[in-house]
Order: C-alpha cells, then sequence, then structure tokens
C-alpha cells in the first residue's frame, strides 16, 4: 500500500512540477518542451531512486544474524 500512495504522490508532484514549469519558464515552444522534458525526467529519476531503496529493503541480499544474548 505505501509503494501504491507514494507513487501516487510522485505522479501528483510530477503533474505539479510540469504546471509550474509551463507557466513559470513560457519562453516559447522549443523552450518549454525542453523544461517540461527536465521535469519529467528529474521526476521519474527521484521515483526510481525511491522505489529501488524501497524495494531493497523488502528483501535484503544480507541477512542479518541475532546473537544469542539477545
Amino acid at each position: 500500500m505505501g509503494f501504491v500512495i507514494t507513487t501516487l504522490s510522485f505522479v501528483a508532484i510530477g503533474i505539479i512540477a510540469c504546471l509550474c514549469a509551463r507557466v513559470c519558464c513560457n519562453k516559447g515552444p522549443s523552450a518549454n518542451l525542453f523544461h517540461l522534458t527536465l521535469v519529467i525526467t528529474a521526476t521519474i529519476c527521484c521515483w526510481m531512486m525511491w522505489a529501488i531503496v524501497y524495494l531493497a529493503q523488502m528483501n535484503p541480499l544480507i541477512v542479518p544474524i541475532l546473537s544469542e544474548e539477545e
């Protein structure tokens, strides 16, 4: 459930950032396309980094060894 909710929040943040880039940096069709490409790429890269870290914690490669004292 946390994966889906956070993924949807990244989508929402990406849409808001695209709208802000479109409104604030309106310098022509070529520049708008470039800014939107940068925003979408940055959003996807941030989401992929989060997703890799999140999924790596679900099945760790190294299993912790508990000592007898604990």
